[in-house]
Protein backbone atom coordinates (compact mmCIF):
# COMPACT_ATOMS: atom_id res chain seq x y z
CA UNK A 1 0.00 0.00 0.00
CA UNK A 2 2.81 2.54 0.59
CA UNK A 3 4.32 1.65 -2.31
CA UNK A 4 1.62 3.11 -4.57
CA UNK A 5 2.80 6.77 -2.95
CA UNK A 6 -0.30 9.38 -4.17
CA UNK A 7 -1.88 6.78 -6.45
CA UNK A 8 -4.41 5.57 -3.72
CA UNK A 9 -5.95 8.07 -1.25
CA UNK A 10 -6.42 5.47 1.75
CA UNK A 11 -8.77 5.83 5.01
CA UNK A 12 -9.79 4.29 7.98
CA UNK A 13 -13.29 3.48 8.47
CA UNK A 14 -14.98 3.11 11.90
CA UNK A 15 -16.64 -0.32 10.92
CA UNK A 16 -18.36 -2.37 7.77
CA UNK A 17 -21.41 -0.11 7.86
CA UNK A 18 -20.28 3.13 7.61
CA UNK A 19 -18.02 1.87 4.43
CA UNK A 20 -20.99 0.47 2.70
CA UNK A 21 -23.06 3.76 3.25
CA UNK A 22 -19.55 5.59 1.80
CA UNK A 23 -19.62 3.15 -1.24
CA UNK A 24 -23.38 3.88 -1.72
CA UNK A 25 -23.17 7.20 -1.40
CA UNK A 26 -20.30 7.00 -4.66
CA UNK A 27 -17.29 8.56 -1.99
CA UNK A 28 -15.17 5.28 -2.85
CA UNK A 29 -13.74 3.10 -4.81
CA UNK A 30 -13.77 0.21 -2.55
CA UNK A 31 -13.71 -0.75 0.61
CA UNK A 32 -11.35 -3.54 2.34
CA UNK A 33 -12.28 -5.93 5.35
CA UNK A 34 -9.39 -7.19 7.01
CA UNK A 35 -10.03 -11.01 8.46
CA UNK A 36 -7.48 -13.39 9.21
CA UNK A 37 -9.07 -16.02 7.44
CA UNK A 38 -11.75 -14.30 5.04
CA UNK A 39 -10.49 -11.02 3.77
CA UNK A 40 -13.27 -9.03 1.73
CA UNK A 41 -13.17 -6.65 -0.75
CA UNK A 42 -16.80 -3.99 -1.00
CA UNK A 43 -17.10 -2.53 -4.18
CA UNK A 44 -19.94 -0.79 -6.62
CA UNK A 45 -19.26 -1.99 -9.70
CA UNK A 46 -22.30 0.01 -10.95
CA UNK A 47 -20.50 3.36 -9.93
CA UNK A 48 -17.19 2.35 -12.15
CA UNK A 49 -16.67 -1.09 -13.30
CA UNK A 50 -13.10 0.06 -14.13
CA UNK A 51 -12.51 1.32 -10.86
CA UNK A 52 -13.84 -1.75 -8.76
CA UNK A 53 -11.35 -3.70 -10.71
CA UNK A 54 -8.72 -1.40 -9.84
CA UNK A 55 -9.32 -1.72 -6.50
CA UNK A 56 -9.80 -5.44 -6.43
CA UNK A 57 -6.16 -5.96 -8.30
CA UNK A 58 -4.45 -3.45 -5.79
CA UNK A 59 -6.11 -5.59 -2.31
CA UNK A 60 -5.72 -9.02 -4.46
CA UNK A 61 -2.15 -8.12 -3.76
CA UNK A 62 -2.91 -7.41 0.15
CA UNK A 63 -4.46 -10.85 0.20
CA UNK A 64 -1.99 -12.74 -1.16
CA UNK A 65 1.23 -11.68 1.13
CA UNK A 66 -1.86 -13.22 3.66
CA UNK A 67 -1.70 -16.09 1.82
CA UNK A 68 -5.50 -15.73 1.97
CA UNK A 69 -8.03 -15.75 -1.36
CA UNK A 70 -9.82 -12.31 -1.52
CA UNK A 71 -13.77 -12.33 -1.60
CA UNK A 72 -15.24 -9.70 -3.43
CA UNK A 73 -18.80 -8.68 -2.63
CA UNK A 74 -20.84 -5.84 -5.13
CA UNK A 75 -23.03 -4.05 -3.14
CA UNK A 76 -25.04 -2.75 -6.19
CA UNK A 77 -27.20 -5.14 -9.16
CA UNK A 78 -26.52 -4.28 -12.59
CA UNK A 79 -29.28 -4.54 -15.17
CA UNK A 80 -29.83 -8.01 -16.63
CA UNK A 81 -28.63 -6.28 -20.35
CA UNK A 82 -25.71 -4.42 -18.63
CA UNK A 83 -23.83 -6.69 -16.38
CA UNK A 84 -20.74 -4.41 -16.21
CA UNK A 85 -22.73 -1.09 -16.07
CA UNK A 86 -21.29 0.50 -18.67
CA UNK A 87 -24.29 0.36 -21.23
CA UNK A 88 -25.20 3.45 -20.37
CA UNK A 89 -22.40 4.81 -21.64
CA UNK A 90 -23.43 3.60 -24.95
CA UNK A 91 -27.04 5.21 -24.05
CA UNK A 92 -24.97 8.66 -24.19
CA UNK A 93 -23.14 8.07 -27.19
CA UNK A 94 -26.56 6.87 -28.99
CA UNK A 95 -27.91 10.20 -28.00
CA UNK A 96 -24.61 12.80 -28.36
CA UNK A 97 -24.78 10.98 -32.14
CA UNK A 98 -28.53 11.65 -32.85
CA UNK A 99 -28.88 15.43 -31.25
CA UNK A 100 -25.40 16.97 -33.09
CA UNK A 101 -26.39 15.11 -36.18
CA UNK A 102 -29.67 16.74 -36.03
CA UNK A 103 -28.06 20.02 -35.62
CA UNK A 104 -26.79 20.08 -39.34
CA UNK A 105 -30.18 19.34 -40.75
CA UNK A 106 -32.12 21.81 -38.66
CA UNK A 107 -29.16 24.58 -39.87
CA UNK A 108 -29.27 23.50 -43.38
CA UNK A 109 -33.11 23.23 -43.70
CA UNK A 110 -33.98 25.52 -41.41
CA UNK A 111 -32.07 28.85 -42.79
CA UNK A 112 -34.72 30.57 -44.09
CA UNK A 113 -36.65 30.18 -40.62
CA UNK A 114 -36.95 32.08 -37.88
CA UNK A 115 -35.13 31.18 -34.63
CA UNK A 116 -38.16 30.98 -32.97
CA UNK A 117 -39.17 28.45 -35.26
CA UNK A 118 -35.93 26.61 -35.60
CA UNK A 119 -36.13 26.43 -31.19
CA UNK A 120 -39.18 24.84 -31.90
CA UNK A 121 -38.40 22.29 -34.21
CA UNK A 122 -35.00 21.61 -32.28
CA UNK A 123 -37.13 20.62 -28.72
CA UNK A 124 -39.31 18.48 -31.01
CA UNK A 125 -36.80 16.36 -32.55
CA UNK A 126 -34.49 16.30 -28.98
CA UNK A 127 -37.92 14.68 -28.18
CA UNK A 128 -37.85 12.08 -30.47
CA UNK A 129 -34.06 11.42 -30.21
CA UNK A 130 -34.79 10.83 -26.50
CA UNK A 131 -37.62 8.18 -26.91
CA UNK A 132 -35.58 6.39 -29.60
CA UNK A 133 -32.63 5.86 -26.91
CA UNK A 134 -34.59 4.86 -24.02
CA UNK A 135 -36.76 2.44 -26.26
CA UNK A 136 -33.39 0.86 -27.34
CA UNK A 137 -31.62 1.06 -23.89
CA UNK A 138 -35.37 0.02 -22.23
CA UNK A 139 -37.28 -3.07 -23.58
CA UNK A 140 -34.82 -3.63 -27.13
CA UNK A 141 -31.52 -4.00 -25.13
CA UNK A 142 -32.87 -3.99 -21.31
CA UNK A 143 -29.95 -1.57 -20.43
CA UNK A 144 -32.35 0.41 -18.56
CA UNK A 145 -35.07 -1.92 -16.80
CA UNK A 146 -36.46 0.68 -14.29
CA UNK A 147 -37.46 3.56 -13.80
CA UNK A 148 -37.85 4.58 -17.85
CA UNK A 149 -39.61 7.66 -17.14
CA UNK A 150 -36.84 8.99 -15.12
CA UNK A 151 -33.91 7.87 -17.49
CA UNK A 152 -36.11 9.53 -20.32
CA UNK A 153 -36.53 12.74 -18.67
CA UNK A 154 -33.21 13.18 -18.35
CA UNK A 155 -32.39 11.92 -22.01
CA UNK A 156 -34.86 14.59 -23.48
CA UNK A 157 -32.31 17.14 -21.13
CA UNK A 158 -29.84 16.39 -22.50
CA UNK A 159 -30.67 16.03 -25.79
CA UNK A 160 -32.36 19.50 -26.04
CA UNK A 161 -29.34 20.80 -24.25
CA UNK A 162 -26.94 19.83 -27.13
CA UNK A 163 -29.05 20.34 -30.39
CA UNK A 164 -30.12 24.39 -28.51
CA UNK A 165 -26.25 24.75 -28.10
CA UNK A 166 -25.75 23.91 -31.50
CA UNK A 167 -28.57 25.82 -33.26
CA UNK A 168 -27.26 28.87 -31.47
CA UNK A 169 -23.84 28.47 -32.34
CA UNK A 170 -24.66 27.75 -36.00
CA UNK A 171 -26.06 31.67 -35.74
CA UNK A 172 -22.47 32.36 -35.32
CA UNK A 173 -20.30 29.56 -37.02
CA UNK A 174 -22.45 28.60 -40.11
CA UNK A 175 -20.33 26.19 -41.83
CA UNK A 176 -17.80 25.80 -38.71
CA UNK A 177 -20.64 24.43 -36.41
CA UNK A 178 -19.86 20.52 -37.21
CA UNK A 179 -16.15 20.74 -36.36
CA UNK A 180 -17.48 22.46 -32.82
CA UNK A 181 -19.85 20.55 -32.27
CA UNK A 182 -17.36 17.40 -32.25
CA UNK A 183 -14.88 18.73 -30.18
CA UNK A 184 -17.75 19.71 -27.64
CA UNK A 185 -19.86 16.21 -27.57
CA UNK A 186 -17.74 13.85 -28.96
CA UNK A 187 -13.97 14.98 -27.82
CA UNK A 188 -14.69 16.37 -24.29
CA UNK A 189 -18.02 14.82 -23.97
CA UNK A 190 -16.70 11.09 -23.77
CA UNK A 191 -13.40 10.91 -22.12
CA UNK A 192 -15.07 13.08 -19.38
CA UNK A 193 -18.37 11.51 -19.05
CA UNK A 194 -16.96 8.72 -16.37
CA UNK A 195 -18.31 5.63 -19.00
CA UNK A 196 -15.11 4.01 -18.61
CA UNK A 197 -12.98 5.63 -16.57
CA UNK A 198 -14.25 7.95 -13.66
CA UNK A 199 -12.11 10.93 -13.07
CA UNK A 200 -10.26 9.31 -9.99
CA UNK A 201 -8.33 6.95 -13.24
CA UNK A 202 -8.11 10.12 -15.54
CA UNK A 203 -5.54 12.44 -16.24
CA UNK A 204 -6.37 16.03 -14.22
CA UNK A 205 -7.81 17.92 -17.31
CA UNK A 206 -10.70 15.03 -18.11
CA UNK A 207 -11.55 14.76 -14.67
CA UNK A 208 -12.32 18.27 -13.96
CA UNK A 209 -14.40 18.63 -16.81
CA UNK A 210 -16.40 15.84 -14.89
CA UNK A 211 -17.80 17.53 -12.73
CA UNK A 212 -19.79 20.27 -15.18
CA UNK A 213 -19.71 18.40 -18.22
CA UNK A 214 -23.51 17.84 -19.63
CA UNK A 215 -22.19 13.70 -21.18
CA UNK A 216 -21.22 13.77 -17.16
CA UNK A 217 -24.52 15.37 -16.05
CA UNK A 218 -26.45 13.02 -18.02
CA UNK A 219 -24.67 9.65 -17.39
CA UNK A 220 -24.13 10.42 -13.11
CA UNK A 221 -27.81 10.82 -12.98
CA UNK A 222 -28.69 7.85 -14.93
CA UNK A 223 -26.31 5.83 -12.87
CA UNK A 224 -27.31 7.58 -9.25
CA UNK A 225 -30.95 6.97 -10.58
CA UNK A 226 -30.75 3.06 -11.22
CA UNK A 227 -28.62 2.17 -8.95
CA UNK A 228 -28.40 3.89 -5.74
CA UNK A 229 -32.27 5.53 -5.30
CA UNK A 230 -31.98 8.51 -7.01
CA UNK A 231 -29.30 9.80 -3.89
CA UNK A 232 -25.15 10.14 -4.51
CA UNK A 233 -25.41 13.66 -5.92
CA UNK A 234 -28.32 13.34 -7.99
CA UNK A 235 -29.82 16.16 -7.45
CA UNK A 236 -26.18 18.06 -8.66
CA UNK A 237 -26.11 15.91 -12.12
CA UNK A 238 -29.77 17.19 -13.03
CA UNK A 239 -27.92 20.45 -12.19
CA UNK A 240 -25.79 20.36 -14.32
CA UNK A 241 -27.83 19.26 -17.23
CA UNK A 242 -30.04 22.29 -16.39
CA UNK A 243 -27.83 25.12 -16.44
CA UNK A 244 -26.05 23.51 -19.72
CA UNK A 245 -29.61 24.28 -21.28
CA UNK A 246 -30.10 27.42 -19.96
CA UNK A 247 -26.09 27.97 -21.51
CA UNK A 248 -28.25 26.84 -24.57
CA UNK A 249 -30.93 29.48 -24.44
CA UNK A 250 -28.74 32.18 -23.54
CA UNK A 251 -26.76 31.32 -26.90
CA UNK A 252 -29.58 30.95 -29.39
CA UNK A 253 -30.88 34.60 -28.08
CA UNK A 254 -27.58 35.78 -28.53
CA UNK A 255 -27.89 34.16 -31.90
CA UNK A 256 -31.14 35.66 -33.12
CA UNK A 257 -29.91 38.87 -32.01
CA UNK A 258 -27.16 38.74 -34.48
CA UNK A 259 -29.07 37.11 -36.84
CA UNK A 260 -31.38 40.39 -36.73
CA UNK A 261 -28.54 42.91 -36.44
CA UNK A 262 -27.01 41.26 -39.86
CA UNK A 263 -30.84 40.98 -41.44
CA UNK A 264 -30.87 45.53 -40.67
CA UNK A 265 -27.43 46.05 -42.20
CA UNK A 266 -28.24 44.43 -45.47
CA UNK A 267 -31.84 45.82 -45.52
CA UNK A 268 -29.78 49.82 -44.89
CA UNK A 269 -27.36 48.43 -47.43
CA UNK A 270 -29.55 47.87 -50.27
CA UNK A 271 -31.44 50.76 -49.72
CA UNK A 272 -28.54 53.15 -49.98
CA UNK A 273 -27.93 50.91 -53.21
CA UNK A 274 -31.24 51.78 -54.64
CA UNK A 275 -30.57 55.69 -53.64
CA UNK A 276 -27.58 55.42 -55.69
CA UNK A 277 -28.92 54.30 -58.42
CA UNK A 278 -32.34 56.75 -58.30
CA UNK A 279 -29.64 59.24 -58.22
CA UNK A 280 -27.46 58.45 -61.12
CA UNK A 281 -30.71 57.77 -63.58
CA UNK A 282 -31.43 61.67 -63.16
CA UNK A 283 -28.19 62.93 -64.08
CA UNK A 284 -28.35 61.12 -67.01
CA UNK A 285 -31.80 62.85 -67.88
CA UNK A 286 -30.69 66.07 -67.10
CA UNK A 287 -27.77 65.56 -69.71
CA UNK A 288 -30.63 64.19 -72.47
CA UNK A 289 -32.49 67.45 -72.03
CA UNK A 290 -29.08 69.29 -72.01
CA UNK A 291 -28.68 67.32 -75.59
CA UNK A 292 -31.83 68.18 -76.85
CA UNK A 293 -31.14 71.74 -75.93
CA UNK A 294 -28.10 71.34 -78.19
CA UNK A 295 -30.32 70.14 -80.64
CA UNK A 296 -32.63 72.83 -80.86
CA UNK A 297 -29.51 75.36 -81.53
CA UNK A 298 -28.33 73.29 -84.17
CA UNK A 299 -32.19 73.81 -85.71
CA UNK A 300 -32.04 77.90 -85.98
CA UNK A 301 -28.62 77.89 -87.25
CA UNK A 302 -30.00 75.95 -90.13
CA UNK A 303 -32.62 78.54 -90.14
CA UNK A 304 -30.66 81.18 -90.21
CA UNK A 305 -28.03 79.80 -92.97
CA UNK A 306 -30.88 78.94 -95.24
CA UNK A 307 -32.19 83.09 -94.86
CA UNK A 308 -28.72 84.07 -95.97
CA UNK A 309 -29.10 82.08 -99.34
CA UNK A 310 -32.36 83.17 -100.08
CA UNK A 311 -30.68 87.19 -99.69
CA UNK A 312 -27.68 86.00 -101.61
CA UNK A 313 -30.25 84.65 -104.70
CA UNK A 314 -32.23 87.93 -104.49
CA UNK A 315 -28.80 89.81 -104.91
CA UNK A 316 -28.03 87.75 -107.68
CA UNK A 317 -31.51 88.32 -109.51
CA UNK A 318 -30.97 91.97 -108.95
CA UNK A 319 -27.51 92.02 -110.27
Amino acid sequence: MQAAGDALDVSTLPDRATAEQRLLDRDLVGAFVPDAGHPELLVAKANSDTSAMAAEKVFQRVAGEQGRPLAVTDLTTPSQGDPTGQGLFFLLVALSIGSYASVAVIGAAGAALSMRIRVLVGLGVSLAVSLVGIVTAGPVFHVVDHDLAGVWALGWLYSAGVIGIGIGLHGFLKRWTAPAMMVLFVMLNFTSSGGVYRPDLQNGFFGGLHFFWTGAGFLEGVRSLLYFDGGAGFGGDVLVLVLWLVAAGVLVTGAALYERRGRAAGKQAGGEAAGSGTAGSGTEEFGTEEFGTEEFGTENSGAENSGAEEEMEESAVAV
